[in-house]
């Protein structure tokens, strides 16, 4: 049985999904990061974009950067890169640390991104909160700041 979804997601600073976490030198938090679309069978190609998300000191949702890179297969990874890096740049001095954020979530690009809660489906399942699109990072119970991938 579920424990309930908390106001709060904590993301713990990595060196995989959560490598650009942290805080801002005004004490924003934000997560930069890669969320995609993956290609499906003779249906689309799929997309490829870089995110930055940030929020307030109470990890508040304040905005949503984000750019698409087309996909995989036909964008141009320097331009991903040198976007990637330019995001992060424009944060000025950061500490990368453990951030705790409110789920949210943005319509872009004819996508919706964010941190996205999931109900339970069942008694015995839990609450999820996924990174979207891609869904390539999944809290739950405990909430203790680790994903399943």
């Amino acid at each position: 049985m579920s424990g309930g979804l908390p106001s709060r997601i904590p993301i713990d600073h990595d060196d995989y999904h959560a490598e650009h976490v942290g805080r801002t030198a005004d004490g924003r938090q934000f997560f930069l990061t890669t969320p995609f679309e993956p290609a499906m069978r003779d249906e689309d190609d799929g997309q490829e974009f870089v995110a930055l998300y940030l929020f307030d000191a109470d990890g508040r949702f304040l905005e949503a950067r984000i750019d698409a890179f087309g996909p995989r297969a036909r964008m141009d990874d320097a331009a991903r890169r040198a976007t990637y890096e330019a995001r992060l740049i424009e944060l000025g001095d950061v500490t990368f640390t453990r951030i705790e954020v409110e789920p949210f979530a943005v319509d872009r690009f004819g996508t919706t991104f964010g941190l996205i809660p999931r109900e339970p489906e069942g008694d015995d399942d839990t609450w999820w909160v996924t990174v979207e699109p891609g869904d390539y990072m999944a809290f739950s119970e405990p909430w203790d700041g680790d994903y399943d991938t």
